[in-house]
């Protein structure tokens, strides 16, 4: 989603009638139409997309359709007229040529190298900015050809837990695009037991779709990402690449493509990034906290996130650069959001699947994601998110969402922290085998400590004893020693803190068990203990009994 495309390029006023003659079918031919107008104006001339989205949208209300599957051959030669007008009114007329829509759609896949979004998503991913792009043209195969067609997106295994499970969706009659931007929910790709399965439809390409799967993971030694149209029952490759997956599927597929023979244990290890490992390392939602599930959609990326419910990826950046632990809640997200994704603690969105962009941004991310819940309804004007059992989300509201199970979740729910088991436990008992490095932890509390040591800490390399007096019981002994008039009274201060101390330094050996510890003395920066704000310095002042000037003095001596 980071790079342009421009699908059923070479349409025009004559070819459509052309494309309709050979394929017997009029209305799948002005479909293809309207998508290419709507696509080229908004990829390749900048139109404002939201304009085309307001006439298809009006003419499905005005109609009483309620998907674009049921407008006819009429309604798509309308609305290619209106597209024709809108593009008019924004000075954005699509050629009638077909050599110039090519020479144009080439220069906007090489200029998308340079948008703002994939410019983010280099610096995210750590791409050099110089090794440049290319564009390949390619011939359509067309998924919307009728109800014998079809297209999806598919995962040799699953994304989001790593099972080893063929996982995808599908959607019959439509093109690629509508899957990754999340315009119709789509299908499963296995049974269910529900009919509505690719695998229940049509078995024989089911089949020939698992086929493929297996070779291209037996040859890759790594989860694939596939795109595939089925164009009148055949089955069509589109691509594939190296999957999108989070943390704990990072893991686990390492995990078992070990004991399935596919990789060595130095090969997974690798497959594993630090950043996913640390992803590892955060908390979930509290088991035993009270929760209030408001909605429910598909678990696209697994997770606890707490934040603040923002609507847009703008206000996304501005509250999160402000301190702000935001929740961003979209209709759908296109990948211009994803600085305000990855701003995010989490994204909600009310349309797409499991491969929607939301849901495989938010995965690489390690974002948790809960993608195309029906129960909601967001209206970007009042900055709302209204839900089927009457509770309404207004901007600011705290709202939490568990990624692994698909819930939303009403106000700020305490989290708890991971534990080291399973295969977290096994793929970093495998690292412990190879590596020639000793890590040691920033470790200043007994508690920190017990973490440090159940997370594979070989000693504290750094205990930083001023770190000791920040807990609320001790700060104010400590800032009594720092605003003392004399000797007398900073050694009764210190006499308080030293059992504190004392104790500390005890219970962080007796925790280390024979494992060595590093202490550094006091750090010398002493104003850190005090107050900043005016009101606080004076509460300090009162209980002191000073002055708001004598302890503001004593805070810029320092």
């Amino acid at each position: 989603g980071m790079m342009d495309t421009v699908l059923n390029l070479g349409l025009n006023d004559e070819s459509v009638k052309g494309l309709a003659k050979v394929s017997g079918n009029e209305r799948f031919a002005y479909d293809s139409y309207r998508r290419f107008i709507q696509m080229f104006s908004d990829v390749v001339l900048g139109a404002d997309l939201d304009e085309y989205e307001g006439a298809l949208e009006a003419m499905k209300k005005a109609k009483g359709y309620a998907s674009d599957t049921d407008m006819t051959t009429e309604d798509l030669k309308e609305l290619v007229k209106e597209y024709k007008e809108i593009g008019k009114k924004l000075g954005k007329v699509v050629p009638q040529d077909p050599w110039e829509q090519l020479w144009l759609g080439i220069g906007a896949v090489f200029g998308s190298w340079n948008a703002a979004r994939a410019i983010t998503y280099r610096k995210l991913n750590n791409i050099p900015g110089d090794w440049g792009t290319a564009c390949n043209v390619q011939t359509m195969v067309f998924g919307n050809a009728g109800n014998d067609s079809a297209t999806g997106v598919c995962f040799s295994r699953d994304p989001a837990t790593g099972e080893n499970r063929y996982y995808g969706e599908y959607l019959i009659n439509a093109q690629g695009e509508d899957v990754v931007a999340g315009i119709r929910t789509p299908q499963p790709m296995g049974s269910e037991g529900k009919g509505n399965s690719l695998e229940e439809l049509w078995p024989d390409l089911y089949k020939q779709l698992v086929d493929v799967r297996n070779a291209l993971e037996a040859h890759y030694k790594d989860m694939q990402d596939m795109e595939f149209t089925i164009e009148h029952k055949k089955l069509w490759m589109l691509q594939c690449r190296n999957g999108k997956r989070t943390a704990a599927a990072a893991v686990r597929m390492a995990v078992e493509m070990v004991n399935e023979g596919l990789l060595t244990k130095e090969e997974a290890i690798m497959r594993v990034g630090a950043d996913q490992l640390d992803q590892l390392l955060h908390p979930m939602l509290d088991p035993k906290a009270n929760k209030k599930v408001i909605a429910n959609g598909l678990p696209a990326s697994p997770g606890a996130a707490v934040g603040r419910a923002v609507f847009c990826a703008e206000d996304a950046e501005a509250w999160a650069a402000k301190g702000e632990k935001v929740i961003l809640i979209r209709n759908e997200t296109s990948p211009e959001d994803i600085g305000g994704m990855h701003a995010s603690q989490g994204v909600i969105t009310a349309r797409g699947g499991m491969t929607s962009h939301a849901a495989v941004v938010a995965r690489g991310m390690g974002t948790p994601c809960v993608s195309g819940s029906t129960d909601i309804t967001i209206d970007y004007k009042s900055k709302t998110m209204s839900t089927k059992c009457g509770v309404v989300i207004k901007e600011g509201d705290w709202v939490s969402l568990d990624g692994a199970k698909g819930q939303i979740i009403e106000g700020e729910i305490p989290t708890v922290s991971a534990s080291m088991t399973g295969n977290f436990g096994t793929f970093m008992g495998w690292v412990d085998e190879i590596r020639t490095m000793h890590v040691r932890a920033n470790a200043e509390t007994p508690a920190d400590a017990k973490q440090a040591l159940a997370f594979g800490a070989e000693g504290i390399g750094l205990a930083r004893t001023e770190h000791m007096f920040f807990d609320a019981k001790r700060i104010s002994d400590m800032r009594t020693m720092i605003l003392s008039d004399d000797e007398a009274g900073r050694r009764a201060a210190l006499a308080k803190l030293l059992p504190y101390q004392k104790e500390d330094f005890k219970e962080l050996y007796r925790t280390m068990n024979g494992f060595p510890v590093v202490i550094r003395l006091l750090d010398p920066p002493l104003h850190e203990f005090l107050p900043h704000t005016d009101a606080e310095m004076q509460e300090l002042a009162d209980k002191m009994g000073k002055t708001l000037a004598e302890v503001k003095n004593r805070a810029n001596s320092l």
